[in-house]
């Protein structure tokens, strides 16, 4: 799935590729090991996990809504339903 550029993260310091950018770039397996250390890094394991993976169905217009408030409306729906819990105990 590709995503649409950010515009709040597109200016002069960091514009958007053009496709000439993406002719000349070099993966990743083809850089010197030394700067391939350097740059890959991966996610270990939680020390204490505190987030369960579990699916929810919502109406598509709830879904579209949350979704339009921006990034973190995940952790909002989160701190909403904790909320609610708190109210409805």
């Amino acid at each position: 799935m590709r995503r649409k550029p950010d515009p709040e993260r597109i200016d002069e310091h960091t514009p958007e590729w053009t496709k000439a950018d993406f002719e000349q770039a070099k993966r990743l397996k083809d850089m010197p090991a030394s700067f391939q250390r350097s740059v890959k890094r991966m996610r270990g394991p939680q020390k204490s996990p505190v987030k369960i993976q579990t699916s929810i169905r919502f109406d598509q217009d709830v879904l579209e809504g949350l979704k339009a408030t921006g990034r973190g409306w995940q952790t909002r729906v989160n701190d909403a339903m904790r909320e609610w819990l708190r109210s409805h105990s």
